[in-house]
Formats: structure tokens, C-alpha cells, sequence
């Protein structure tokens, strides 16, 4: 059975007190890292309104492009939950990411935004399945994204709503629009 993720993204005012939180319950930094994402659409198709993803993502020493499908009553929960399955590919390197970008041009693809973010990714040693997530996303601010990878959405949907609880995050409010959307509604008007 394929895996899929499920996630869900909350506000954050204080990124420094969540990461010494996580720190005390025994989070390890895995990962801190920028990411350069740059999303399309289709000329007959508006991501927008479906709300699939296509990107070209770029970070330290890597690069991949990424589908996520439409999302549903199915894949999107009442309470901000997303599960989907991705499908990742990966480039050979960063320096991959140009001709990426312009292939997908090439066959019509319409660029909508680029997307900028420092992101510190934890995981605790016990839980392989889990990681949490803090982002400063440029021009729009602080999340926090956890995320369980799982073959059950409802039971990975429990445990990572015990997860948020645990690190103290349940009372933020959920954000239910991609960062991609978030970055757009922030940029002025042309």
C-alpha cells in the first residue's frame, strides 16, 4: 500500500519557544534548510481552483518536481487535516532546477509564484514517521507543519493530533491554504 502524507499547518507567533519546546521533549534538528519553490498551473486547468500543486523545488544540494492531486472533501478534512499522496521526482541537482523551470514552460505550464522559506525540520528518535516543521516563509510569516507519513489517514490524522498537542501547538490556528496561495494573496496587485 502507498504512503501518503498527512499534515496539517498552524500559525506560529514565536518560532524560538516551539523549538526549545521540541528540544526539551526530545526533537532532534534534522534539518534547517532554504527552499526556493516555484509553482505552476495549466492553461486549461486552474490549480487555483482544484488545488493541486506542481512545483519545481529547489534546496541545499538538492532539486525535485512534485504533483500533489486535486484535493477533496477526501484529501482536505473539516478540522485542516491533508492527506495525499505526492509524487516526487527527483533532479539530478540543483543545477537541474533552471532547465526544470523552462521545460515545464516549454509545454505550456503557467508560472504563478515563487515561494521562499527557511524551514527547520525535528524529528523525535521514537517516532520515524513524524516530523515537525518550523517555517518562515518570506513575506508571509511563521508556521509550523507536522506531518505523518501513513497508510491509515484517520489513524495518522489521531496521532498527529496528539503529536500537536505533546509540543503544544493545538491552540494556534490551522491554516488551511498552501503556502503557494499565502505568498499570492501577499503580493500586491498588478
Amino acid at each position: 500500500m502507498d504512503l501518503i502524507e498527512v499534515e496539517r499547518k498552524r500559525e506560529l507567533a514565536d518560532s524560538e519557544t516551539l523549538s526549545r519546546r521540541l528540544t526539551e521533549l526530545g526533537y532532534c534538528e534534522i534539518s534547517s534548510l532554504t527552499e526556493v519553490d516555484t509553482y505552476y498551473s495549466r492553461p486549461d486547468v486552474d490549480y487555483m481552483e482544484t488545488v493541486e500543486c506542481l512545483r519545481v523545488r529547489q534546496r541545499d544540494g538538492s532539486a525535485e518536481i512534485t504533483y500533489k492531486p486535486p484535493s477533496s472533501t477526501a484529501t482536505h478534512s473539516d478540522h485542516g487535516v491533508v492527506a495525499k499522496q505526492e509524487n516526487n521526482v527527483q533532479l539530478a541537482g540543483p543545477g537541474e532546477v533552471g532547465a526544470a523551470n523552462a521545460l515545464l514552460t516549454a509545454v505550456g505550464m503557467i508560472e504563478l509564484v515563487r515561494v521562499e522559506k527557511a524551514r527547520t525540520t525535528y524529528r523525535h528518535p521514537d517516532r520515524h514517521d513524524t516530523v515537525v516543521s518550523i517555517d518562515l516563509v518570506a513575506g508571509v510569516g511563521a508556521f509550523v507543519e507536522t506531518e505523518v507519513l501513513a497508510t491509515d489517514s484517520d489513524g495518522a490524522a489521531a496521532h498527529l493530533e496528539d503529536i500537536e498537542w505533546e509540543i503544544g501547538i493545538s491552540a494556534n490556528p490551522i491554516v488551511r491554504l498552501p503556502y503557494r496561495d499565502l505568498v499570492m494573496r501577499a503580493q500586491p496587485a498588478v
